[in-house]
């Protein structure tokens, strides 16, 4: 990438020209302000050694140059790259932010602001924020931020001869003074404070530029500026019952503990409800017992049967007790399959709604108390779903801290979609008490692990930044398309490891090694956990896939109390092959196996807790 001074030498600038560059978040409105000021007089050009398109034109005597929609300009890619050289070379920025948004614009606003060159903010969308009972007081945002700030609704051109009359009167704005320290000091190194600020902000090919090394001060920028956005947006925005909708009003009292918090245990126990009763004991009944076990797998039986003895070894290991063909079919089919449907079914109602970011809102405060924010409710929530699909998720986390915090979670405390509605099923049997104990247990593991990793891991959390879309009735064809997407990908990942994990288990019964494995974890089983010696065998089955080892003890004849202690240890058991894989990639063999073994470790030992506590 060539110099920012000279970035823009592709581009025909008169001598003289200022550069007024047109600087916001994707989607607030830029190309409306860029058509106001160029009209007929645009070009579009590729920025050299990128494919990223950049249009400019002319304004009077003076250059329009706008830059792709970002949410900083910290080159994480191209867009953020040519962002970034393109404001470095800017004689003035026009900086477009989302009324609704502030919170979540306000951010590159500062960054922006400190790079310390003169800016003019235009308030956009001013409608919109009306209609959902925002109001923000601009005279007092204007103050705090030291440069020009207008209230405009640009595709209605309201403000828009404003934004015109008063460009020029763009000037520098107010910077923390611990940063202008630190920027001024950095000065007679570089000569440009734009560039200090980046090579501060450990920009990689800023630093390279001016042949020194760079800063390593990224997060703790990154923080102040986050508290000093949050601080300015508590001034300015009000929020009023006025004008409103029903989808604001009700998106309101889903962000406030008093009334959030009922929500969303009305949302769980409508989640309980259609998993836990209305898919695991009436459909499930229906698909597993009715179809698989009483006419699939007869049908397969006697086809095989022709064949194949059923006491042979290849007898036992397709349609034996633990058969490739019909136990693990049965499973997948029958028992599992309507769960994961049932469980996408209520996410992606959750998500097409818009409540899932209002939730990760309402838990920011708790998740904070184990290291995470909120956003850090979207992967878990996802881990109920597909725990190794959560796990990859971690990477929208901002530190490596909370993706360490957040996998160590999710292998150890959350269950997966089918292993839930397995879980569901089974508690939904066995009484009110049993449920409050099981869900404690599990939140009291959670809320440990989290405060245990947070004490010990270096560094702190970082803040909550998110989108909070309308709240709106789900769309019928949206939901269906994520519920069968999210479901078809869990029986091509599941069907290969269920079949592996049945020959497995068919190979130990055929050589007797499973009755050998069952008496060496007796003093476990039997020992600590008080249960049955065959539940060794879900065990063994949940190394392969939790679900598949969920599975197996629905299978079992268990007192109440013993299918307590069964699924609390079966839910802390180790994650299954596909999320031991990922969590190697993703957090390296040193911390992902350190997981691994704790989650071992944890579970027989609460399992054993709880069983003392209930037999």
């Amino acid at each position: 990438m060539s110099h920012c001074h000279n970035s823009l030498s592709h581009m025909d600038i008169p001598e003289g020209a200022r550069k007024i560059v047109l600087v916001g978040n994707p989607n607030v409105g830029k190309s409306v302000f860029f058509n106001a000021l160029t009209g007929m007089y645009v070009d579009v050009s590729n920025f050299p050694g990128t494919t990223v398109d950049i249009s400019h034109g002319r304004y009077k005597q003076d250059v329009v140059i706008d830059t792709p929609g970002v949410y900083g300009i910290s080159s994480f890619n191209d867009e953020e790259i040519v962002a970034r050289d393109v404001i470095l070379s800017a004689d003035l920025i026009l900086n477009v932010v989302d009324a609704v948004h502030l919170e979540r614009d306000l951010f590159l606003t500062l960054q922006v602001i400190d790079t310390g060159i003169p800016t003019i903010v235009a308030i956009n969308m001013m409608d919109e924020a009306a209609a959902q009972g925002i109001k923000v007081d601009l005279d007092l945002l204007e103050h705090l931020l030291g440069v020009p700030v207008i209230s405009t609704v640009a595709v209605k051109g309201k403000g828009l001869d404003e934004v015109k009359n008063r460009l020029f009167e763009a000037r520098t704005g107010l910077i923390e003074p611990e940063l202008k320290s630190k920027l001024q000091g950095m000065l007679n190194r570089i000569g440009s404070w734009g560039e200090a600020l980046l090579v501060l902000e450990g920009d990689p090919h800023v630093a390279e530029r001016h042949g020194i090394p760079a800063g390593d001060m990224r997060e703790e920028i990154y923080h102040a500026r986050r508290h000093r956005v949050n601080d300015i947006v508590d001034h300015v925005v009000k929020e009023t019952q006025e004008g409103t909708t029903f989808g604001t009003k009700l998106g309101r009292y889903m962000l406030r503990p008093w009334t959030g918090i009922p929500i969303f245990a009305l949302v769980l126990y409508a989640m309980y409800y259609l998993i836990g009763v209305i898919v695991a004991q009436d459909i499930v009944g229906f698909t597993e017992e009715t179809v698989m076990q009483g006419m699939y797998e007869p049908a397969v039986r006697d086809l095989i049967g022709r064949f194949v003895s059923e006491e042979s070894v290849l007898g036992i290991i397709l349609i034996g007790e633990f058969g490739v063909l019909t136990m693990t079919v049965t499973y997948i089919l029958g028992l599992l399959l309507p769960l994961v449907v049932g469980f996408y079914f209520a996410l992606s109602i959750m998500e097409d709604s818009g409540y899932l970011p209002r939730l990760a809102t309402l838990v920011d405060r708790a998740m904070i108390s184990i290291g995470l924010n909120g956003r850090a409710i979207i992967p878990l929530i996802l881990g109920f779903g597909c725990v190794t699909m959560a796990t990859i998720t971690t990477r929208i986390l901002g530190t490596k801290r909370e993706r360490t915090i957040a996998t160590a979670v999710l292998g150890l405390a959350i269950p997966c979609s089918a292993q839930l509605g397995v879980i569901a099923g089974m508690l939904a049997g066995i009484g009110g008490k049993y449920i409050a104990i099981y869900v404690g247990v599990i939140l009291l593991v959670l809320g440990i692990t989290g405060k245990i990793l947070n004490k010990v891991l270096p560094g702190q959390s970082s803040d909550l930044l998110i989108d909070l879309p309308p709240i709106r009735l789900p769309r019928g064809e949206n939901v269906l398309k994520k519920t069968v997407t999210k479901s078809y990908a869990f029986l091509l990942e599941a069907s290969p490891l269920f079949m592996l994990g049945a020959l497995i288990i068919s190979v130990l019964q055929v050589t007797g090694l499973l009755e050998a494995i069952q008496a060496a974890l007796a003093p476990v089983t039997e020992g600590m956990l008080k249960l049955p010696r065959e539940t060794a065998t879900a065990f063994i089955m949940g190394l392969i896939r939790r679900d598949f080892g969920a599975a197996g003890l629905s299978d079992m004849d268990l007192t109440a109390a013993q299918t307590l202690v069964s699924l609390v240890t079966i839910t802390l058991f180790v994650p299954c092959v596909a999320t031991v894989i990922v969590m190697f990639k993703e957090r390296g063999s040193k911390e992902g196996g350190l997981i691994w073994l704790s989650s071992w470790v944890f579970a027989f030992i609460i399992g054993a807790i709880v069983a003392a506590f209930v037999m």
